[in-house]
């Protein structure tokens, strides 16, 4: 089946099997690595990318169910020049990452929660990423790098 997706901005127009996961044409089609694969059962978040606006698991979701989709990947967060999103200065600064297994996924729920919550108590912001598996951290990193981002976020937008 033809179809189209609009990947961080960009139009694609791909080919794929009925029965090929959104992750696998993002990786394998239009070589946007980034987006992880885990566990392939919707369970660890690591494939986690925003379409339409919303946080999906690409591991569980078929390409052709983004037909005509807007996707967001981790690729898409930093701009056009290699400057990081805040969020991944945050988690670099704060220590959110270390295998890198899961940073994609909790990058773009991490992205969604700020996009709809500018300002998430750490409360929020655990039961927000509750849903992405992290074997190395212990999320202490994490949460306190979604909070930097945040707090970061909205002092720019008051100066």
């Amino acid at each position: 089946m033809k179809i189209t997706l609009t990947v961080n901005g960009e139009r694609h127009r791909v080919d794929v099997e009925p029965r090929r996961t959104l992750s696998d044409a993002l990786r394998e089609d239009l070589g946007l690595t980034g987006t992880h694969v885990g566990c392939e059962h919707g369970v660890c978040g690591a494939c986690t990318v925003l379409v339409d606006g919303l946080p999906a698991r690409a591991c569980l979701m078929f390409a052709v169910q983004a037909d005509d989709a807007e996707v967001a990947t981790v690729e898409g967060l930093a701009a056009d020049d290699g400057t990081l999103h805040p969020l991944q200065e945050a988690f670099s600064r704060c220590h959110g990452l270390q295998c890198g297994a899961c940073t994609p996924g909790m990058l773009m729920t991490a992205a969604h929660l700020l996009e709809t919550d500018p300002d998430p108590g750490r409360e929020r912001i655990r039961a927000e990423m509750a849903g992405n598996i992290c074997r190395c951290t212990g999320y202490v990193g994490i949460v306190d790098a979604v909070e930097d981002a945040a707090r970061r976020s909205r002092s720019e937008a008051t100066s």
